[in-house]
């Protein structure tokens, strides 16, 4: 029995993943690397300092350092979710559903805590989670499944007791690893991606998310 709700946050709380395409693509053009949109794609759902440091294996560079990198890529993208970032579809309504479920809530984000204290704000989300947790805080990001485990533990709810919501591989990879129930909400441009099946359910948006969909699948 699902006890627990445990959001993603870019890409599916947020329409984030446009703004972390035009920072990554501005910022590693400093150091002579031709990123697009597709290519961004290749390391969605990672951590930020995971994502550097993957660009830095296929691509290396001397300076600035990859720390600088990381720190001007959170920089941009803290600034425009300020002034640019907008809810996805449906956002409003599943939280409160699951309140209504009588469920926990806690968001688990590869994002690190600047970013999420950000969209959290920008939202108003801090009384409608339980819990906010990021991976940088663990040893590795996601698709390992650290992060959810222990976001499980401070719920004090088991993993198996917890249905994740994720939009990208990475995450629902971690989700799945941890013994959790997921629903995939993948990006327009993922949509076709046939990994995910290995989500218990895949669906167009959030706001698909209702009673009738959480009792045929057992939620």
């Amino acid at each position: 029995m699902i006890k627990a709700v445990i959001f993603d946050m870019d890409g599916l709380l947020i329409d984030s993943e446009p703004l972390w395409q035009e920072a990554e693509i501005a910022t590693f053009s400093g150091v002579g690397i031709s990123l697009d949109r597709t290519l961004c794609l290749e390391t969605t759902g990672m951590r930020t300092d995971e994502m550097v440091a993957y660009w830095h294996r296929r691509y290396p560079w001397e300076t600035p350092s990859k720390k600088a990198i990381e720190r001007s890529i959170i920089d941009s993208i803290i600034d425009m979710v300020r002034v640019r970032g907008n809810p996805k579809e449906g956002v409003e309504e599943v939280m409160e559903f699951v309140k209504l479920q009588g469920l926990k809530s806690a968001l688990a984000s590869s994002s690190p805590y600047p970013i999420i204290e950000a969209v959290v704000d920008k939202f108003n989300l801090r009384e409608k989670l339980d819990v906010i947790y990021s991976a940088e805080e663990e040893e590795f990001g996601k698709p390992h499944p650290g992060v959810y485990i222990t976001t499980a533990r401070k719920l004090q709810v088991l993993p198996e007791e917890c249905l994740a919501i994720e939009d990208s591989l990475n995450g629902v990879l971690s989700a799945k690893a941890a013994k959790m129930k997921c629903i995939a909400v993948p990006e327009g441009a993922a949509r076709n991606d046939r990994r995910f099946a290995i989500a218990d359910v895949v669906l167009d948006s959030l706001a698909d998310l209702n009673a009738d969909l959480w009792r045929l699948n057992g939620f």
